[in-house]
């Protein structure tokens, strides 16, 4: 009987790799399988303010859309839609459901909500995937700001 030789120079070791590994914490895939504060239809959505970042060319886009309560100026409900991976999609439902617990975040501190106090509370994101909290967070400073512009020219 002949053997075949795997110990020659010229052949390729194929390493196996499980798919169904999750390589994040369970928290981040519980944020991505069940979203928080996802928005279907925009067009039913009266939102004070919107921000978009990103481009659906390059993979990665932020949609958020944000009521505010007026008088105490606070964030009292905040919906997103997103396009990218599991950790864009994470980060932004982590991060909708942060300026709108306990009755609100102030306009203020949503505005300097960090990427890292994102990934803080989703208990961590590797390095490579860290602008996706980036991402989420430009997109709220852009709806904020949004809601600001409006509000100041309707004066």
């Amino acid at each position: 009987m002949k053997r075949n030789n795997h110990n020659n120079k010229n052949s390729t070791k194929v390493s196996r790799i499980n798919v169904c590994e999750w390589p994040y914490d369970d928290l981040v895939k519980k944020h991505f399988l069940h979203p928080k504060n996802f928005l279907v239809d925009e067009k039913k959505y009266k939102a004070d303010g919107m921000g978009i970042v990103g481009s659906p060319a390059c993979g990665d886009m932020m949609i958020v859309w944000i009521k505010i309560n007026k008088k105490l100026q606070k964030i009292k409900d905040c919906k997103w839609r997103t396009f990218g991976c599991a950790s864009a999609i994470a980060s932004t439902s982590i991060m909708s459901v942060m300026v709108t617990e306990k009755g609100g975040m102030e306009l203020h501190d949503s505005l300097h909500l960090k990427p890292e106090q994102i990934v803080d509370r989703l208990g961590g994101l590797p390095d490579r995937k860290f602008h996706c909290s980036v991402l989420g967070q430009e997109a709220l400073r852009n709806a904020i700001n949004d809601y600001l512009d409006h509000a100041k020219n309707s004066k």
